[in-house]
Formats: C-alpha cells, sequence, structure tokens
C-alpha cells in the first residue's frame, strides 16, 4: 500500500520489504540498529518509507553483499550525520572498503596456499596408492 505526505509518495513497510526480498523484521532491525532513520508512521502505527529511504536502503543491501558489518553501516550512518552530507561520508566509505579489500587478498592468499597444500596432499595419495597397487 502506497501513500502520500506532504506530496512524497511513501510505501508501506510490506510493499518494500517485498520489492527488495527483505524481510519486514529486517527493516525493523536496521531501524532500530541506527541504521536508516525511523520511518514516519500512519496512523495505525504501519511504517512508510520515503523514496529517499528506500534509496539508502538498495545501498545498504549492496553494502551488505560487499561484506560490511552491522557495526560498519552505523558507522557510516554516523559519518553521513543529521546533516545528511555525502561529502562526509563517502571518506568513511572508502576507508571500510580499503580494508575490506584487504581482507579478500588475505583471505584469497590463506586460500591459494591451502589449495596448494591440498594437491600437494593428493599427489602424495596417488603416489602412494599407485606403490601399494603394484
Amino acid at each position: 500500500m502506497n501513500s502520500t505526505l506532504e506530496n512524497e509518495e511513501l510505501i508501506s513497510i510490506g510493499d518494500l520489504s517485498k520489492s527488495l526480498n527483505l524481510t519486514t523484521r529486517t527493516l525493523r532491525y536496521w531501524e532500530e540498529a541506527g541504521i536508516i532513520e525511523a520511518a514516519p508512521r500512519s496512523d495505525g502505527s504501519n511504517r512508510f518509507y520515503t523514496q529517499d529511504i528506500a534509496k539508502r536502503i538498495r545501498f545498504i543491501i549492496k553494502l551488505k553483499e560487499l561484506g560490511l558489518t552491522i557495526q560498519e553501516l552505523q558507522d557510516l550512518y554516523t559519518a553521513y550525520g543529521e546533516a545528511k552530507r555525502t561529502d562526509r561520508m563517502i571518506p568513511a566509505l572508502i576507508q571500510v572498503l580499503d580494508k575490506h579489500i584487504n581482507l579478500v587478498d588475505d583471505k584469497m592468499a590463506r586460500m591459494a596456499s591451502l589449495r596448494k597444500d591440498i594437491v600437494e596432499y593428493r599427489q602424495r595419495m596417488s603416489f602412494k596408492l599407485n606403490s601399494i597397487a603394484r
């Protein structure tokens, strides 16, 4: 159900959650955790989201897919601040993404080392099997 507030189209929590493939509980949790601002409520206490909040939620989903934690999302929201200034959030986001790039690089190096160990072990086992079969 869509509604309007001072000529701005609002999206109900149910409709927004369905369109983004999220649960309504996730949206309420993000609100409680301070990742998104509190949604205006109707007379029946139903949450309605503005297009700006919906856009922010889509951005949060992308950041979650990149591996950002709830704490990192909270920190970014704090950096964004009450002034809603993107220029304050972007440097913090770059710093968080750089940290994640380094973590991914470290993990890839460990995985490459593990792969090498597994290949070597397999070769030893294959050699052992061949020597037993003779």
